[in-house]
């Protein structure tokens, strides 16, 4: 039974104070994922308040994904929500190599880090507790047999044909479910990928750029190369010159300088895949979804004539990345021989997670989610970026590369230390990462030096003030470290 003192509720109203002892019991695992809750009737009696209270308590709990209702059996603890929300913060690895944290909207990052804009956290605040709920309850009551079969190396039939459609409505991309590979986070493709390829295969990557791709690489005992980018991207001279034969990019909004890819650029890359037979380019897309102005170029996988592009996406930003589903789009040649030299595989997502996102996508319900997202980042985002003009960081830096994804760059001024300013923000409890750390070898070009990435998808929106404030506190002589 559920035992709640309402001598402490203050000014809040009975059912609000029910609402938040029994949502705290949930997070502290005091009521285990689906453990059945008292009827209605017996929690009023136990407790001394009307039937009323407990119903409205209970509606609003299911509204906002903590409980859920079986018709005729009662009310239970969601699953769902006890998963993500006991854990305060999710350790995840970020594409530096650092330690990140997968932080509720609304609190302090649990790590040591006041601030951490080092985190390729999501606002799990926003997630769609209820609607996801929801959906897992009619997968489980459809009586599908196939939620007891494994699935082959593709992934269930009915996720991949969801993502066909999704494909088709937000990149304008033609394929079907016979070209997509499920996968449990875009590490397990990549180490596919090598094993289809062959290790003798020679990969190559941004510079700077994704780090955790190149380590992969390296992991899987290729050998790993890593080509230069200008102002439009990865350089086609200097990746002809590497030996390279499969490539990874990030055209439509490159990590970490945020650089969109243009038109030229891509076909030229294409062109360097055409040259000569065995070359391949892995298109990686991953948060596309957030473009805040013009309308997306072109997807590599979309012009590419000649079967060369693997298109990668994950739903990692746009859910969370505890959910560990991505998937790639193979050229259809491939996607036979990659069915034949690796059908001893078995998907490594679970068929139950496979079909309830597939219905979550066919309902709708994800691109009223992905909508509602761009709309919280892209005001996420406003806010930072406000808040820093309007404080005295704006006479030491500048903003780049604000309009896609969800990191832009802060570049200070000439004269500026920027790593002993790193380490004074590092003492207030502010992590930010300098752009050179995403460098591998030696960096010749001095404004690196001196560019911070700040990734703001974990931030929590109401400390957005207080966080900027925190990072204007200048020295005691009222000014910023200089070299």
């Amino acid at each position: 039974m559920i035992t709640v003192d309402f001598a402490k509720c203050a000014n809040l109203s009975l059912t609000d104070f029910l609402v938040e002892e029994i949502k705290k019991q949930i997070l502290e695992g005091k009521i285990l994922e689906n453990e059945k809750l008292p009827s209605k009737r017996s929690l009023s009696l136990h407790l001394g308040v009307s039937v009323i209270t407990v119903q409205n308590a209970y509606e609003r709990l299911i509204d906002a994904g903590y409980l859920y209702s079986i018709e005729k059996r009662g009310f239970f603890a969601s699953g769902l929500a006890n998963h993500l929300k006991s854990k305060k913060s999710i350790e995840i690895v970020g594409g530096n190599g650092q330690t990140a944290v997968f932080a509720d909207e609304g609190k302090m990052s649990e790590s040591r880090y006041f601030a951490d804009f080092a985190s390729n956290s999501v606002a799990s605040g926003n997630f769609p507790f209820s609607l996801w709920s929801k959906t897992m309850r009619q997968v489980l009551n459809s009586g599908n047999e196939n939620l007891l079969k494994k699935c082959d190396v593709f992934g269930s039939l009915e996720l991949r044909r969801a993502i066909c459609h999704h494909l088709k409505d937000f990149r304008n991309m033609e394929v079907c479910e016979n070209q997509i590979v499920i996968g449990a986070g875009s590490e397990s493709l990549y180490s596919m990928l090598v094993q289809f390829f062959g290790r003798d295969n020679v990969f190559a990557v941004e510079n700077p750029g994704y780090r955790k791709a190149a380590e992969f690489f390296k992991i899987n005992g290729t050998a790993c190369v890593h080509i230069g980018i200008d102002e439009k991207g990865i350089i086609p001279e200097e990746l002809e010159k590497s030996g390279a034969d499969i490539v990874h990019i990030s055209p439509s909004h490159h990590f970490p300088t945020g650089i969109v890819m243009n038109f030229a650029r891509r076909k030229e890359i294409l062109e360097w895949a055409y040259k000569k037979e065995g070359r391949f380019i892995l298109e990686d897309d991953y948060d596309s979804e957030f473009r805040f102005v013009g309308k997306p170029l072109p997807t590599l996988q979309s012009i590419d004539n000649r079967n060369r592009v693997i298109y990668i996406n994950t739903f990692s930003k746009t859910l969370s990345p505890s959910f560990r589903i991505s998937y790639m789009v193979l050229p259809e040649n491939l996607a036979l021989e990659f069915g034949k030299k690796l059908n001893f595989y078995s998907c490594q997502v679970s068929s139950f997670e496979q079909f309830t996102l597939a219905r979550f996508i066919e309902s709708g319900n994800y691109e009223k989610h992905i909508n509602k997202m761009k709309n919280y980042y892209r005001s996420l985002r406003n806010n930072l970026m406000s808040s820093f003009q309007k404080s005295v960081l704006s006479k030491i830096s500048r903003i780049r590369e604000e309009n896609s994804g969800l990191h832009f760059l802060l570049c200070l001024e000439k004269g500026i230390d920027a790593k002993s300013l790193q380490e004074e923000w590092r003492k207030q409890g502010i992590n930010i990462p300098l752009l050179s750390e995403y460098f591998y070898g030696e960096n010749k070009n001095p404004e690196i030096e001196t560019t911070f990435v700040v990734n703001y998808s974990g931030l929590p929106r109401d400390k957005i003030s207080e966080i900027v404030a925190q990072m204007a506190q200048m020295n005691a002589d009222n000014s910023f470290p200089s070299v």
